[in-house]
């Protein structure tokens, strides 16, 4: 089915090159991760590789000033999103809106692997619980 969502005749180049970065070593032993500024690519999203073979590790209760989106590609997670608590398998999204605190852990088994988007061309971040 063909698609024709707006009228390509009203929206104009802004100039900007198509570009490329790297975001990780593909030939890294182990989960890849990585993160590339969406600056350094002359857009407004920031993009965060993540990946853990350790069941139940994760990154820590934190929170951004954007809205941040997740996409499994390989394994299961729990997500804890303010109140919200969501389980999520590989070819889920699962959405974090911005100011509330959030965080994910594998839950096995194997590998955890996400790709995190973070809205906005630099990644911001607090981190709310302890070392």
């Amino acid at each position: 089915m063909a698609r024709r969502d707006f009228d390509p005749a009203r929206v104009q180049p802004d100039g900007r090159p198509a570009t490329k970065a790297p975001l990780f070593d593909p030939a890294a032993e182990g989960p890849w991760r990585g993160s590339l500024n969406g600056a350094v690519l002359g857009g407004q999203n920031t993009v965060l590789a993540y990946g853990t073979d350790v069941v139940g590790a994760g990154p820590r209760l934190h929170v951004h000033p954007y809205d941040e989106t997740f996409i499994i590609i390989e394994g299961r997670a729990r997500f804890l999103v303010g109140a919200a608590t969501l389980e999520a398998s590989a070819g889920e999204v699962v959405f974090g809106p911005a100011g509330v605190p959030h965080r994910f852990e594998n839950l096995g088994p194997g590998r955890l692997q996400t790709i995190d988007i973070h809205h906005s061309p630099e990644w911001i971040q607090t981190d709310l619980d302890a070392d």
